[in-house]
């Protein structure tokens, strides 16, 4: 019997094996994933962006678990030598009702503790020569490294502590009973004290088996990417955003240097007919089913049907694409771009419309499922309590990030002893998982 299994290998199920063993060497765990090898999907298929925490609300969990895993994710990288650049983000207003927004971010940042810092429209152009603004902000500490690359060294590391990985196990079961639960996959079923379910676009599915409602649905959003044409690398130097529209939940096309030497263009987000569906002729009825038969898409379409349509008439035109980009750069023409990656973004939906913009668990008897983990979870991946110092008054559990959120809630239900010991004069919240 295992004690802790794992669905799902992407970085948050990476993230959460990582933080258990760090804690616990001894746990017997395994990783169930129904794809032939890691971060199959969402986690590598994004825009591979370390974010800084600039746009969260100051003080919130995505805020600090974003700067925090900055730090983290960088050092990573460093450490095991993986492909990193803090090559910095530049966020663009190119109209005059941008200017206010803009501030906003601004002072956002700065509550953030980031170093984030204004820039004029002369001092932009001298850090991009051939982006059109008003105004922008710099905000330094933002970058790009490789997730895929990232997932494939936390497999290995997993691996080599004595975790096991199953792949090609897709669950069609989850029995829970009061000292364990059983995992059912075709062919093999696994026998463990604890789960967690980190299925990410599946997630909802999966804590269904297990026989819980998490309130919301998944659907699924397809964000679609142009290259540049690799003469028109140098119209790009650092990642370059827009300032967001307040009235749409997504951050809208921008320019991303990538850990390839490429420029993608993207990426926009319409609605997907497959929950894996990476092309725009990919569709799964039952998928399908599921978005249009559920109230909350209906309401949520009518409150963005302007945006929707937008989104839709720039997949199915590059002209279109091209010059929603063009606020930007305005030297960018058609034929610089050719289409790139897409990616699929597992957005939770809740019955009466509204987004779900916030990490969402659902505690069973056994069980914990990871039901929502937005931007920036990729990010804060390898951030998890024990790392973290605090003063001796503390309580024992010290919530920071996204992991160490879901690692504090399945130590307490592994009836962790908490302790305390002394670390370069810090005190660092510690404890012991009492195996049976």
């Amino acid at each position: 019997m295992y004690d802790v299994i794992i669905i799902g290998s992407g970085l948050v199920g990476l993230g959460v094996a990582n933080a258990l063993q760090e804690h616990n060497p001894r746990l017997k765990l395994l990783i169930v994933d129904k794809e032939p090898g890691p971060a199959a999907h969402q986690s590598g298929h994004n825009s591979n962006v370390v974010h800084s925490g600039i746009y969260y609300q100051p003080g919130s969990l995505k805020a600090r678990l974003a700067k925090q895993g900055n730090q983290s994710m960088f050092a990573f990288c460093r450490q095991h030598e993986l492909y990193h650049d803090r090559c910095g983000k530049v966020i663009v207003a190119t109209q005059l009702q941008e200017l206010e927004l803009l501030e906003n971010i601004y002072r956002r940042g700065l509550e953030n503790g980031l170093a984030v810092r204004r820039l004029s429209a002369a001092e932009l152009r001298e850090r991009e020569p051939h982006v059109n603004g008003l105004e922008a902000l710099l905000v330094p500490d933002a970058g790009i490294v490789n997730y895929a690359q990232v997932a494939a060294k936390l497999a290995e590391i997993v691996q080599q502590r004595g975790g096991e990985i199953h792949f090609g196990r897709q669950v069609v079961g989850i029995a829970e009973h009061g000292d364990g639960v059983e995992v059912q996959t075709p062919g093999q079923n696994y026998q463990g004290k604890w789960l967690v379910n980190c299925a990410g676009l599946f997630s909802d599915r999966i804590a269904k088996l297990a026989g819980y409602d998490t309130g919301m649905k998944i659907v699924p959003f397809r964000g679609e990417y142009f290259v540049l044409n690799s003469e028109k690398n140098y119209l790009v130097n650092h990642l370059i955003y827009p300032v967001p529209n307040p009235d749409f939940p997504f951050l809208g096309v921008h320019f991303t240097r990538m850990y390839n030497g490429k420029r993608d263009v993207g990426p926009n987000a319409v609605l997907a007919f497959k929950r894996e569906g990476y092309r725009k002729c990919d569709v799964s009825l039952r998928d399908l089913g599921e978005v249009l038969s559920y109230r909350g898409f209906w309401k949520i379409a009518g409150r963005y049907m302007g945006e929707g349509l937008a989104e839709v008439r720039r997949s199915l035109s590059r002209r279109r694409f091209t010059e929603n980009a063009r606020r930007l750069i305005p030297a960018l023409q058609e034929a610089d771009i050719q289409p790139g990656p897409a990616g699929v973004r597992a957005q939770a939906l809740t019955a009466d419309g509204k987004l779900v913009d916030d990490f969402h668990f659902v505690t069973g008897r056994r069980s914990l499922h990871v039901c929502n983990a937005p931007s920036p979870a990729a990010t804060a991946s390898l951030e998890n309590w024990p790392r973290h110092r605090a003063p001796t008054s503390c309580p024992p559990v010290i919530i920071r990030s996204a992991s160490e959120r879901m690692v504090s809630t399945l130590f307490l239900m592994l009836n962790i002893t908490p302790g305390s010991h002394r670390e370069r004069g810090g005190c660092c919240a510690c404890g012991r998982i009492l195996l049976d």
